[in-house]
């Protein structure tokens, strides 16, 4: 019987980020602060990519799907995020909370997945320049987007049909600024083993993968730079892939510093803190 039909549950209530009242109007603020960085950054990098013919080209295609990732997801929690600073009791109902866990997932999977496809990218850019138009082609990018956007639906509906298979009776405080799988796997009375060993292997396979994919490209690439004779042509092909490694790092990083270890040995401070890499920070 679905989780909904035999829950007493009918809302939540979202901890927040802190209880301190004299933080509450800067963290407001911070995190404001941030979404308007996120949306006129992304906004401005999906417009310039969208209307400059110069810019179509594999790179671009993908940064220009990551932006839209970005925003999408950092506009699907920032709402509620921002509204835990300024009400006295942050309230979601069932319906909401299940629906903000569905697109958190869903743009989490999607952007494991292009960061993977980037890396790809460039691999081919870097070890194969000669062949890069014709590896990348259009057909090519449209592929990898379609199995990166695929992913994201097959992690999200195997997350979801999880969570929507649990019952909620008690306690209706989700210790967090939002709705996520861990808080709500405490709230849960049902059996969390089994529920848990589910999250366990979608989030090793959801980050495994990726990483897998990543580091064997990266692999590659650090073996064609260490061939190439001029100290230029090294620093501009590190440089290439810099920034990209810099978000894999705090992207991969903090998610399996939040999902790979017991939810007992994550007190609720870090929790918070870590999610704050791939929820606002990352999207920045």
């Amino acid at each position: 019987m679905p989780a909904k039909n035999s829950s007493s549950v009918t809302e939540f209530i979202l901890s927040g980020l802190t209880d301190q009242p004299g933080l509450q109007i800067p963290l407001f603020l911070l995190f404001l602060g941030f979404y308007m960085v996120t949306v006129v950054g992304n906004l401005g990098l999906i417009t310039l990519t969208g209307l400059n013919s110069h810019l179509h080209i594999p790179t671009s295609f993908f940064l220009f799907n990551l932006s839209l990732i970005d925003f999408s997801h950092s506009t699907t929690l920032a709402p509620k995020m921002r509204m835990s600073f300024v009400s006295k009791k942050n309230i979601i109902s069932y319906a909401g909370c299940m629906t903000q866990c569905f697109f958190f997932c869903f743009f989490v999977f999607s952007e494991s997945y292009i960061l993977s496809a980037m890396a790809y990218d460039h691999h081919v850019a870097i070890c194969n320049p000669l062949l890069y138009t014709v590896t990348m082609s259009p057909q090519v990018c449209l592929l990898l987007l379609l199995g990166v956007y695929g992913m994201g639906v097959l992690g999200t509906v195997t997350h979801m049909g999880n969570i929507m298979f649990m019952s909620f009776c008690g306690d209706n405080l989700v210790s967090r600024y939002m709705c996520d799988m861990l808080p709500l796997l405490e709230l849960s009375c049902s059996s969390s083993y089994i529920n848990l060993l589910v999250v366990f292997i979608i989030v090793t396979v959801g980050i495994g993968v990726p990483i897998v994919t990543i580091f064997i490209s990266y692999g590659f690439i650090l073996s064609s730079i260490l061939h190439i004779s001029s100290t230029e042509g090294r620093s501009k092909a590190f440089s290439t892939c810099s920034s990209h490694i810099i978000v894999v790092s705090l992207f991969f990083g903090s998610g399996a510093f939040m999902y790979l270890k017991p939810p007992s040995t994550l007190p609720l401070g870090q929790g918070n803190v870590s999610s704050i890499f791939y929820t606002a920070v990352m999207p920045a």
